[in-house]
């Protein structure tokens, strides 16, 4: 079975669509090119994925949106694949251009503490049990190697770039409820290198980011982004006692927008209490994001977005992470 067993050119400004087979009932959908990240490739990846749920196919099971991917799970005895892609074509010539769509979208306030001592034994742990010599550990945390790593000048300038904007869940994977978000103020972008190798041990809710995507993680578990911080948690698997996730165990969804603000470590650990105890609400607010509004507002800091990019590539170029 060939890997690649479609290709449709999209009109009106669509991007162009790449079927893959992802075994013997899955198919992988690729949008577009894989660089420069896209957030108009992603917007019409969250509206097909509406489009499927919305206009159900006999046969297809569930659809989980990437980046700039839609993986589709089919029963192959009811449909097969050849027939799969003719209705995802279909579905596609409905969906509107990047710019006209409109998607679902709630707001979130979460808090965020820098550098909290949870956070750091993270980053020490790595460091004594794993690799003494880590490029991107400085004085026992990763703030201070991302600030030189983006070509700025201080912390305050990082936090500034979180605080500052309001972060788009492009998706949500690796671990379930994992959101991968993206500024949507070009401005606030930020890289992150990955860890060489993996931490065994994150703490629920460390805020980390690795390429372009800053996430929370919603378990303790191995990772290998830069920690930045913590939040309050994202998730309840089991036994849901927490208040916000008795409907839903998962708190952030694909399409959401999230904003941080700064509070101290103890403050953090106080709201955190509450979230345990079934005291805490989340600031959570309904509503829509309409894709215009995006692209208007990133074309006027273009200029300065791209020569802070410039800024970043040529700080990290001096920022090699050595191969142990």
């Amino acid at each position: 079975m060939p890997a690649i067993v479609g290709r449709t050119e999209l009109d009106a400004g669509r991007p162009h669509v790449t079927y893959r087979t992802a075994g013997d009932r899955a198919l992988l959908v690729e949008y577009g090119l894989p660089h420069p990240v896209d957030l108009g490739v992603n917007f019409f990846v969250h509206a097909i994925a509406r489009r499927v749920g919305a206009h159900p196919v006999r046969g297809l099971l569930e659809v989980a949106p990437g980046l700039r991917s839609l993986l589709v799970h089919y029963d192959p005895a009811v449909i097969g694949q050849a027939a799969v892609i003719t209705a995802l074509d279909e579905l596609h010539a409905d969906v509107a251009e990047p710019a006209s769509i409109v998607l679902p979208s709630r707001r979130l306030r979460l808090p965020i503490a820098f550098d909290d001592t949870t956070s750091r034994e993270a980053v020490n742990r790595y460091r004594i049990t794993t690799r003494p010599d880590a490029p991107n550990v400085v004085d026992g945390n990763n703030i201070d190697y991302m600030v030189r790593y983006n070509g700025l000048p201080d912390r305050a300038s990082l936090y500034a770039r979180i605080l500052e904007s309001t972060w788009w869940n492009a998706f949500s994977g690796f671990y379930p409820g994992l959101p991968s978000l993206l500024p949507l103020d070009p401005r606030s972008e930020l890289i992150g290198p990955k860890y060489n190798p993996a931490r065994t041990w994150t703490p629920e809710g460390a805020v980390a980011i690795g390429g372009p995507c800053l996430v929370v993680h919603p378990i303790e578990s191995s990772g290998s982004y830069q920690v930045l911080g913590r939040t309050l948690p994202i998730s309840d698997l089991a036994p849901r006692r927490m208040r916000a996730h008795r409907v839903d165990p998962i708190l952030v969804h694909p399409g959401d927008r999230i904003t941080f603000y700064a509070i101290s470590e103890a403050e953090l650990v106080e709201l955190r209490r509450q979230v345990f105890e079934g005291r805490y609400d989340y600031e959570i607010e309904p509503g829509q994001y309409t894709a215009s509004e995006y692209f208007e507002t990133a074309a006027e800091p273009a200029v300065e977005a791209e020569a802070a990019r410039r800024r970043a590539a040529r700080a990290a170029a001096q920022e090699l992470v050595r191969i142990p």
